[in-house]
């Protein structure tokens, strides 16, 4: 018996060639038809021939057989569309001209020739005087007024390095913190759960506790009775007490007493402050609930309370500074929402902010307590200049560019507490700018009351971004904090030479870590630093008198 063979059939492959980008000579273009002509004639002898002609491509199409196309032409990523590209082009991000602008979200125009990106005052439109006839704003104008300087003062801006710690933390930093007394101790906590107390003027004082949580740590708190203690909100579902001077942590409130009974019943903490006037920690969760913490006891207070959308991530509180009653949330319902903490529960929110995406935070402002700063994921800064006023919608939305929450700690935008005007305000910048060739993440100190772009802070060794920033409550300092690393700004002193103002002190940590994190895979948060560490290294030894001095823990 014969063998029975198989008669296979393939689909056609049809390749279309981007004739704007590739034009064939005469000479090519004869060999190719020649080509074609054989395997017409091939094809009428063998039907399972593949060919490049549409005409075999029909023929499929009737066999049930779809034909392949192979496109050599630029297909966006964005829009799918051919003809462009969209996406990071080394420096530059290149818009995809049939989706709206990535900085502004606005049609029309790409990031490139966007105006808000150069202005970021462009469309800012001044707050209306009210006059008014309201109790509160009467009381306003006579208590609170006088104390804002009518005429802004001269903003000294900390615009150069002074010290730093490369690799400090095992992951990328998610929060900081001043001492509330010592001018010169510096509190961050980190992704894994670690926190860690760095004296920046002595700078090779610091120390990591990693017994605290097990994972992100969230958000901060001294305790406003005793400043070696502070409070910490965790992703793992506890607020750590920890002594700073014994290290000795304990868990004052844990969510999850049974441990991890799947992602739907897992609670996180994120927001989180203190109210001293009532003597709470207040932490909020990720399904949208307050928990209260009573200070003296340290043991949970009542009910939890909701606050937000249920099932909705609380990312931020701020209690009033001046009128402590007030509370401050917001989350991930895109709104942020105003208490009175004399009868707060659910439903009963004296005003509803609403914004277009995720709100990363809200502040009040933090002298008079009658602002309120918040920073959403739309690239909006949007500011309330008045609580008695009108809050139906923002005095001013102020375009600026933070639009990123993957793989890195939500850009917030806080104010200068030092600041009498309430006026200036700190927070990392996302689209990378091309400065002299490397392409740079500054941090930008920005007017609310105007708009106005003040100071981009930069150095050209940090090429990661930046989206943790805090400013000292006392001096003219800005502590920031981009991927593993601590840098501490100071103000440039003008009257110094040039040779002479670029005195620095880094240290660099974390070698055993990253060999481990190597081995293992997981290296997220390691390859951030290089640059900097690399280009330290080369500026080492091409100067003379080098004016960086590194030294490595072991």
């Amino acid at each position: 018996m014969a063998p029975i063979t198989r008669r296979m059939t393939f689909p056609k492959v049809v390749i279309e060639r981007d004739t704007d980008s590739e034009e064939s000579s005469s000479d090519e273009e004869e060999e190719d038809e020649a080509v074609e002509e054989e395997e017409e004639e091939e094809e009428e002898r063998v039907e399972s021939k593949v060919t490049e002609e549409t005409q075999v491509g029909s023929d499929a199409k009737r066999k049930g057989k779809a034909p392949i196309t192979i496109s050599l032409k630029k297909v966006c990523k964005v829009c799918k569309k051919p003809g462009h590209e969209a996406g990071f082009r080394g420096a530059t991000y290149i818009d995809c001209p049939m989706k709206p602008c990535f900085l502004c979200k606005m049609p029309g125009h790409t990031t490139m020739t966007c105006p808000h990106r150069v202005t970021t005052e462009f469309g800012v439109i001044p707050a209306p005087r009210r006059n008014t006839h309201k109790p509160l704003e009467y009381v306003f104008e006579r208590q609170l007024r006088p104390d804002i300087p009518p005429i802004k003062p001269k903003h000294v801006i900390p615009d150069q390095v002074s010290c730093a710690v490369i690799r400090y933390h095992s992951r990328r930093i998610t929060c900081l913190e001043f001492h509330p007394t010592k001018n010169n101790i510096l509190l961050s906590g980190d992704k894994r759960g670690q926190v860690g107390v760095w004296d920046f003027v002595k700078v090779h004082e610091k120390v990591v506790y990693g017994n605290i949580h097990s994972c992100i740590t969230n958000n901060m708190r001294f305790n406003p009775t005793n400043d070696c203690m502070v409070y910490s909100a965790s992703s793992d579902g506890t607020v750590g007490c920890t002594d700073l001077e014994t290290g000795i942590s304990f868990s004052p409130i844990n969510l999850n007493p049974d441990g991890w009974q799947g992602p739907g019943s897992w609670k996180m903490l994120y927001g989180m402050d203190i109210n001293s006037e009532k003597g709470l920690v207040l932490v909020a969760d990720n399904f949208g609930y307050l928990h209260l913490v009573d200070i003296r006891s340290n043991d949970k207070t009542g009910n939890a309370i909701l606050i937000h959308k249920k099932g909705s991530k609380v990312t931020g509180l701020h209690c009033n500074p001046v009128q402590p009653d007030l509370l401050l949330s917001c989350g991930n319902d895109h709104f942020a929402r105003i208490w009175d903490m004399r009868r707060i529960e659910a439903g009963s929110s004296l005003n509803d902010l609403e914004h277009r995406r995720v709100v990363n935070s809200a502040y009040f402002s933090p002298l008079s307590g009658n602002k309120i700063l918040t920073t959403s994921q739309d690239n909006r800064l949007r500011i309330w200049d008045s609580l008695v006023g009108n809050m139906d919608s923002p005095s001013r939305e102020i375009v600026h560019s933070h639009d990123f929450n993957r793989h890195l700690t939500p850009f917030k935008a806080e104010w200068d507490p030092k600041d009498p005007s309430e006026s200036l305000a700190v927070i990392g910048r996302y689209i990378s700018e091309n400065f002299n060739g490397a392409a740079l993440h500054p941090i930008d100190f920005i007017d609310i009351s105007s708009g106005q772009l003040v100071a981009e802070v930069m150095d050209p060794n940090i090429t990661t971004i930046t989206p943790v920033n805090k400013l000292h409550p006392r001096d003219d300092i800005l502590a920031s904090g981009s991927s593993r690393s601590l840098f501490i700004w100071r103000p440039k002193d003008r009257s110094e030479p040039i040779e002479e103002k670029d005195e620095r002190k880094v240290v660099v940590c974390g070698g055993a870590d990253k060999k481990r994190n190597r081995k293992s895979g997981d290296g997220g948060d390691d390859s951030d630093d290089e640059g900097f560490i690399s280009k330290l290294k080369k500026s080492n030894s091409k100067s003379k008198k080098p004016d960086l001095k590194l030294s490595r823990r072991k």
